[in-house]
């Protein structure tokens, strides 16, 4: 079946699991440092630098981590990134009276870095295992198993946490990283990549960054996902909509932030079973649109289930958003460029869920909370007739 034609390709079953394993354990060290520090610590302010400590290495190693990706074998990339992650979580799980806010601090920023050189060499060593005709059902099966971790991976730590403490949620993150060292070591190696560029220091970490320039349909889509998630994410502001506002405690935070976890993994697995979008630029414009829309109606809503259904759709619309910009950028990139193209967008990736975090906090606190939610929204919906009306190549975009 066309559904499951990138399963046919054993090196991305290998790398499927591997992915959906690092996500697990991802998600499983988040819950636990927050959980450890705020214990250790009482102080809100602890645990909002935990997003500081890891959004550092992005900013400060990104295009380096994508020339790596560029110049090495990006296997043995994966490899030593994910046995590092696997040994902070061992040193975390083993420290005892040791593990206070500097040592967890220093794992953090540790597992930060190892994961800034994984997801170019990740990203880049897809195309290269699966067909060019399967590439875009690989990325769907890939949201998918990611959504899939994000609701799992939080609720096996909490109840680790609960029934055994921190130490086994550590020993478990650990182990999922181990297990996807094992994944990524089973991969058959395609070698560096082929045809690498002969410039050599800033230049050649710069490619990148002109290549996205060059390609207009390129910058269009990542800029446009950049402002959607910059001033339409709501998810920062969810524990005053539950607490506040819903008034459906913390049982309904829970639901509330599973929800878009749960519409983008249906509308992944949705979209594998569908052939690829053909008017992919104007979908992506829609989208986009419609995200914004549905954050608007969360805002304004006063009923619970109202609420996680338009939760819901914001992560399903996001999915199909994720999947055509990968596409994009996966077949439009060559090869020797993947891994520093790869790094830029996830730089736009990071940039926009960190500091959209920051930007719903200070408009909540100038406008409230329901105002700056349904702002964000508007402006989501703004920038993409923005963009709409400025990029005739993403209004034109066509996948063949």
């Amino acid at each position: 079946m066309a559904a499951y034609g990138a399963f046919r390709t054993r090196d991305y079953r290998f790398l499927l699991a591997g992915n959906v394993l690092w996500v697990l354990g991802s998600q499983m060290l988040q819950i636990v440092v927050g959980w450890d520090l705020y214990q250790a610590t009482r102080s809100p302010l602890a645990l909002g630098n935990v997003g500081l400590v890891q959004i550092m290495p992005v900013l400060l190693l990104t295009f380096a981590a994508g020339h790596v990706a560029d110049r090495y074998d990006r296997r043995k990339t994966l490899v030593l990134a994910q046995s590092i992650v696997a040994l902070t979580g061992f040193v975390l799980a083993f420290a005892g009276t040791w593990r206070g806010v500097t040592l967890i601090y220093s794992c953090l920023f540790l597992s930060a870095i190892a994961r800034t050189f994984q997801f170019p060499a990740a990203s880049s060593l897809l195309p290269k295992i699966v067909p060019m005709e399967h590439l875009s059902n690989a990325i769907s099966w890939n949201g998918m198993g990611r959504e899939i971790a994000t609701m799992t991976g939080p609720a096996i730590a909490g109840l680790l946490l609960a029934w055994l403490g921190s130490s086994a949620v550590y020993l478990a993150q650990a182990a999922a990283s181990v297990a996807t060292v094992i994944c990524y070591a089973s991969l058959k190696s395609p070698g560096p990549p082929e045809a690498a560029s002969e410039a050599g220091g800033l230049k050649a970490v710069a490619e990148g960054i002109r290549f996205v320039f060059r390609e207009k349909l390129v910058l269009g889509a990542m800029s446009l996902d950049l402002l959607a998630v910059f001033f339409g994410g709501a998810t920062a502001l969810l524990p005053i909509f539950a607490e506040d506002i819903l008034r459906i405690g913390p049982q309904g935070l829970g639901w509330l932030r599973a929800a878009p976890a749960l519409g983008a993994g249906t509308m992944a697995f949705w979209l594998a079973h569908r052939p690829p979008i053909r008017r992919a630029g104007i979908t992506l414009l829609s989208v986009v649109a419609g995200f914004g829309i549905a954050t608007v109606g969360f805002a304004i809503s006063r009923s619970e289930w109202l609420s996680f259904a338009l939760l819901a759709a914001t992560g399903a619309l996001d999915s199909v958003s994720v999947v055509l910009r990968s596409y994009l950028v996966h077949s439009r990139t060559p090869d020797p460029l993947r891994g520093r193209v790869n790094a830029v967008n996830a730089l736009f990736i990071s940039s926009s869920n960190q500091w959209g975090a920051v930007e719903s906090g200070l408009a909540a606190k100038w406008l409230g909370t329901v105002p700056s939610v349904v702002f964000g929204g508007a402006a989501t919906v703004f920038v993409a007739a923005i963009i709409t009306a400025a990029s005739t190549s993403l209004r034109r975009w066509r996948n063949s």
